[in-house]
């Protein structure tokens, strides 16, 4: 099996019980989680050595952090201790056409005053066939900005395969800042990851007439700029899930991938989704795809993975990933069922 490290912010999840509104709540639910996190730990259910490398607090909250990715059998041992806190978003869950609504308070936390020299890159990628990271980490501040750039530049040098999900968020940055740092980023990544919002936002590229929200997706769209975007940066495969949104409980689900090296484009099975979380959806995807590409499939079958493996996830709560190898192989082979296993 393949060594992926993975660099990002692990946070506290403070989510309202059932789909209760934030007024509503006298309690919430706990779990930990955040983008490459959870890439890890789906690396790491199937089979593969999976590492998150980050920073967080040198206090028990810290530690349960933590604690949660060694309960995951995902490696810690890179993780810098120090900084004031551990980021911290609030979840209140969406149904039919509430949409869910996500608070965050993660500002001064320990990632976002990292810095290179808390981390030994060359003991971190010693051994690593595989590096992903997303647009989320260089959002959180300059210093994060940073470290993810000299991360990449340490995995470049050990000729390591670079992937990233786009990941633009709204509440952390602007588009125009996304796209002067995440288009000089772009350099080191051989796999792009991302959504119709993220390839427009964060890289100024926009498919076609679609429009996430009336679930109208047009194709031609997505190929044409997954063309210019393999002209722009060289990506050997760009990426995009495919959610046509009905409400926040049901979603058409699918994906397309260009491989620049063939120039077919290819689009995936669609799957009808009933959502119970879809909080790391996106994550999961990008752990199937590449976990099958790891793997050895093909392209088409690598995309076909990461699509079934995110359509188990939008059926679990919290934010990892919790499907097996053999879940997802059975769905890719036709069992969508959902009977009683006995």
């Amino acid at each position: 099996m393949a060594k992926v490290v993975t660099l990002g912010e692990i946070m506290l999840r403070l989510s309202t019980p059932g789909y209760q509104k934030f007024i509503q709540a006298d309690a919430f639910d706990v779990c930990y989680g955040g983008g490459e996190a959870n890439v890890a730990v789906s690396l790491a259910n199937y089979g593969h050595e999976a590492e998150f490398v980050t920073a967080v607090p040198n206090n028990p909250i810290g530690d349960c952090a933590v604690a949660a990715l060694r309960k995951m059998n995902v490696e810690t041992k890179h993780i810098a201790r120090g900084g004031e806190r551990l980021g911290i978003y609030f979840l209140e869950t969406g149904a039919s056409m509430r949409a869910s609504n996500v608070v965050y308070d993660r500002a001064h936390s320990s990632i976002s005053t990292a810095k290179p020299e808390d981390f030994d890159f060359d003991a971190i990628f010693e051994g690593a066939d595989w590096f992903h990271f997303t647009g989320i980490t260089p959002a959180v501040s300059d210093a994060a900005a940073e470290l993810t750039e000299a991360a990449l530049k340490a995995a470049k040098a050990k000729g390591i395969t670079v992937s990233v999900d786009l990941n633009f968020r709204k509440k952390l940055w602007s588009s125009e800042k996304a796209q002067k740092v995440m288009t000089n980023l772009m350099q080191y990544v051989d796999v792009c990851i991302g959504n119709e919002e993220d390839a427009e936002k964060v890289l100024g590229f926009k498919p076609g007439n679609t429009d996430v929200t009336s679930g109208e997706l047009e194709l031609a769209g997505y190929k044409d700029i997954f063309e210019q975007m393999v002209a722009k940066f060289n990506f050997k495969y760009v990426i995009s899930s495919l959610r046509e949104s009905y409400s926040a409980s049901d979603n058409g689900w699918s994906a397309c991938i260009y491989d620049r090296d063939s120039k077919e484009f290819y689009h995936s099975r669609k799957y009808e989704v009933r959502i119970v979380d879809r909080v790391g959806g996106g994550d999961s995807f990008a752990g199937g795809v590449i976990c099958g590409l790891l793997d050895g499939k093909d392209f088409k079958a690598a995309l076909e993975f990461g699509v079934a493996a995110s359509a188990l996830k939008h059926t679990i709560p919290g934010d990892f990933n919790l499907v097996s190898r053999a879940d997802v192989e059975n769905l890719v082979g036709g069992d969508g069922s959902g009977r009683v296993q006995r």
